[in-house]
């Protein structure tokens, strides 16, 4: 096995967008990765092909996602027919992007990759108040590694930052109101596509949830053809939630304390999991991470969290480097390490695993 550390852009882009209409919202961010998206079309093209995905089968569930978000938000549709028109690309393909996690559900040979996730909320002491905070490593394909960008869209309900991937609508973030939101995938037996894509859901929850209990009751209320987690925090909440083609359910911090990788934490979705997607490792990162918080200080700062997510070999890989003798769709890695913190309405993403903390500058992004 040989693994490697990641080669990073000199310049990672930033892709800003404020119009207030979702189309011509769309249209700039397009226009801003006009010559990025036909690269991450290709890969993703590679990759659906490897899971034996037929041409006219991607396009097929790319339509049919296309006509559940119109159905369930006419603005996020336009907001992807926008990104096509100022991409030069067509509709279809965007919507592909968006979908690509269903989609990618057909396939038994391309698993999907693996991210960890902890949140914490701090209770103050004397006049201090609590404080709520989370970090995440994105891990994923290391040819996805220059695809990825920052983003701060603004002129919906509320604004939000963080970053997200070539013509995607969102991932994680955190928005003007101080609602912030991490992302996982899971895997059920029954995902597919007929449901709201777990990204373009994440971006509808970060331009128009101001709570942690609206983000809650937006979720509940979309058509869910497909699994993934959503870390939900504000100041004064905070829930994990196991997203399911069988229902949506809740985890409440133990001992201030969220943690997720990438498996179902509650029995009913649990039931019909995909365990040969993540298990063993998927446990065992969740098991080392939790073993880690309670012989440690509890963590006090973004960063002393994020310090939590180091780890070398011999231990599970929280901090993913890619095994470059493994073919393509296996070759994972943490391409970014992200911090987000209600109060402050603030993202810092780094471009770098969490062992490059220290050594690599993060970008600060503030929602507002």
């Amino acid at each position: 096995m040989t693994t490697t550390s990641i080669p990073r852009p000199e310049h990672r882009r930033h892709v800003e967008a404020a119009d207030a209409d979702p189309h011509d919202r769309g249209v700039a961010r397009g226009a801003q990765l006009r010559d990025g998206i036909p690269t991450a079309i290709d890969v993703y093209d590679r990759l659906f092909a490897l899971g034996g995905i037929a041409p006219a089968h991607v396009r097929e569930d790319a339509e049919r996602a296309l006509d559940t978000i119109g159905r369930f938000r006419p603005g996020a549709r336009a907001e992807i027919e926008g990104i096509a028109r100022g991409s030069g690309t067509e509709p279809w393909r965007i919507a592909a992007l968006n979908a690509r996690t269903e989609i990618l559900a057909r396939s038994a040979v391309v698993p999907p990759g693996e991210c960890t996730t902890i949140v914490r909320r701090v209770v103050g002491d004397g006049d201090s108040a609590p404080r709520t905070f989370g970090v995440q490593t994105w891990d994923w394909h290391i040819e996805l590694n220059a695809l990825w960008h920052t983003l701060e869209a603004r002129g919906g309900r509320h604004g939000f930052v963080g970053l997200t991937e070539n013509g995607i609508l969102g991932k994680i973030g955190v928005n003007s109101a101080g609602l912030a939101l991490h992302f996982n995938i899971l895997g059920h037996l029954r995902d597919g596509v007929g449901g709201i894509p777990m990204h373009v859901l994440a971006a509808i929850v970060l331009e128009e949830a101001g709570s942690v209990a609206e983000a809650v009751e937006i979720v509940r209320s979309a058509p869910l053809a497909s699994s993934g987690s959503f870390a939900l925090f504000d100041e004064a909440d905070a829930v994990l939630l196991d997203l399911s083609p069988v229902g949506v359910f809740a985890v409440r911090p133990e001992h201030g304390t969220l943690v997720r990788t990438n498996h179902f934490l509650t029995p009913v979705p649990a039931a019909a999991e995909k365990t040969w997607l993540y298990q063993p490792d998927s446990g065992e990162r969740h098991d080392f991470v939790r073993a880690r918080l309670k012989r440690t200080q509890p963590p006090a700062t973004p960063d002393d969290l994020a310090g939590c997510l180091v780890t070398v070999d011999g231990e599970p890989p929280v901090t993913c480097l890619p095994d470059l003798d493994r073919p393509l769709g296996q070759r994972w890695a943490s391409l970014a390490t992200v911090t987000l913190e209600p109060a402050t309405r603030t993202a810092r993403i780094l471009d770098g695993t969490p062992a490059d903390i220290g050594s690599r500058d993060w970008r600060i992004l503030t929602a507002g």
